[in-house]
C-alpha cells in the first residue's frame, strides 16, 4: 500500500463522496486488507449513547460490521452552533488532538484507514479544519471526486485542488462520477488531456446511475411537510418516478415501477380507480405505486381506502398544491444511507466495475 491512509474529497455535496468511499472500502476489503472508516469532521449527526457521531459513520459501521466508537469514528461534530462557540473561545476545543487520536487508534488496527471529507475542500475552515488541513493533519493521500462534465468540472477541480496544493497533500487521483453514458468518451479523451498535463491520474469514469437518486417516501413526506395518514410502516418505499393524477395512461402504467401518485384529494377516487382499471387490463397483479401524496382539500372514499390498505400503499396529505409539490419533490437531495440498502449495492459495484485502484497499490 502506498498510503496507509486515504482521503476522499470531492468538489461539491452531493457529488458522490459517500459512493465512492463505500465502492473504494468495499475494494479494498475485497483485496483482503482490514479497512478502517472514519469521518473525521462531520455536520449532520445522530446520537448514538448520548454522543453524537455523524450520519454517514453509522452506514459504514454496518457495511465493515465495526463496533461504532464515536469518537474514533466521529471525532469532530461542527453542528448548529458550533462554529459561533469555537470563534469566541478556540482553546476549549481541541479539535486537532482529537482527530490525531482517532487516526493513531485506526491506524493501528487496521492496514489501510479511509477517511471520507465532508463538502468542499474548503467546509471546516471557519474552526481551522478545512478539508485540506485534515488530509494534511492525517497524512493521508486525497483522492478527489469531481462530477463527470469537461469545462465546469475542470474549472472546479482546479479551484479545489489548489486548497490541496497549499497544504502540499498529495493528490493520489480523480473519480469522475455521474458521467452521462453516451457522453463517456468525449469526457474521459478531454479530461485526460488536461489531467495529463496537470500530472493527475484518472481513477475512473462512473456512469450515471438514476435508481442512486432514487427518494424513498420519507424524504418525499419531509420535503413537503407532509402528514402520513396510512401505512407509515411503509415510508421506506421507493420512488422511482412520479406520476401525475390527471395524466394516467396506459405506457405510464406498463413501463414503470414503484410510481408516486400525486393528486388532488378531490379526484383521488377516480385516479386509483383508473390506476386499477388498466393494472387488471394489462394483467399488473400488484399496484405500480409506491405511494400517494394526496393535495389539498378533500376526502378519500372507502373503496379508495380499501385499495391503499390492500396494496399496504403510504397516503400522505399536503396542504400544497400538486404543481408545488411535484416542484419540491424533484428537487429532493438524496444520500445513501441504512434505509436504502439497493443503493449500497448498488455504489459498490459502479466503483468496483468502474475505478482503477492499481496506481494507489504497491505492485504485488
Amino acid at each position: 500500500m502506498k498510503f496507509k491512509s486515504l482521503y476522499v474529497a470531492a468538489t461539491s455535496q452531493h457529488v458522490g463522496k459517500t459512493t465512492s468511499t463505500l465502492g473504494l472500502v468495499s475494494a479494498f476489503m475485497k483485496k483482503g486488507y482490514s479497512v478502517g472508516y472514519c469521518k473525521p469532521v462531520g455536520q449532520k449527526f445522530l446520537d448514538v449513547k448520548n454522543l453524537r457521531v455523524d450520519k454517514d459513520t453509522i452506514l459504514f459501521a454496518d457495511l465493515i460490521h465495526f463496533d461504532l466508537i464515536p469518537n474514533i469514528h466521529s471525532p469532530v461534530i461542527l453542528g448548529p452552533g458550533a462554529t459561533s462557540k469555537f470563534l469566541e473561545h478556540p482553546e476549549k476545543y481541541p479539535n486537532e488532538r482529537k482527530i490525531i487520536t482517532a487516526s493513531n487508534h485506526l491506524s493501528e488496527m487496521n492496514d489501510i484507514v479511509i477517511y471520507e471529507g465532508t463538502g468542499h475542500p474548503g467546509v471546516g475552515s471557519v474552526a481551522n479544519l478545512s478539508n485540506a488541513y485534515v488530509a494534511k493533519l492525517l497524512n493521508a493521500g486525497v483522492i478527489m471526486v469531481v462530477e463527470g462534465g469537461i469545462g465546469s468540472t475542470i474549472d472546479k477541480m482546479n479551484m479545489c485542488l489548489a486548497l490541496f496544493r497549499e497544504q502540499n497533500v498529495p493528490i493520489l487521483g480523480v473519480i469522475v462520477n455521474k458521467v452521462i453514458p453516451e457522453k463517456m468518451s468525449k469526457i474521459r479523451h478531454y479530461l485526460k488531456k488536461w489531467m495529463d498535463q496537470h500530472d493527475l491520474p484518472i481513477l475512473g469514469l462512473v456512469p450515471y446511475d438514476k435508481s442512486l437518486a432514487y427518494p424513498l417516501m420519507r424524504n418525499v413526506t419531509t420535503s413537503i411537510n407532509g402528514i402520513v395518514t396510512h401505512n407509515a410502516e411503509y415510508l421506506d418505499n421507493k420512488v422511482e418516478d412520479i406520476l401525475a393524477g390527471s395524466l394516467i395512461d396506459l405506457k405510464e402504467l406498463s413501463t414503470f415501477k414503484n410510481l408516486l401518485l400525486v393528486v388532488g384529494a378531490r379526484i383521488i377516487d377516480t385516479a386509483l380507480k383508473k390506476i386499477d382499471t388498466i393494472s387488471k387490463m394489462i394483467n399488473i397483479q400488484h399496484s405500480p405505486l409506491s405511494g400517494i401524496v394526496a393535495t389539498g382539500q378533500g376526502t378519500p372514499s372507502q373503496e379508495s381506502l380499501d385499495y391503499i390498505s390492500q396494496y399496504k400503499i403510504p397516503l400522505v396529505r399536503t396542504n400544497l398544491d400538486t404543481y408545488g409539490s411535484v416542484l419540491k419533490i424533484s428537487k429532493i437531495e438524496v444520500k445513501i444511507n441504512q434505509n436504502t440498502p439497493w443503493k449500497v449495492k448498488r455504489a459498490i459495484e459502479l466503483i468496483g466495475e468502474n475505478v482503477d485502484l492499481s496506481s494507489i497499490l504497491i505492485p504485488e
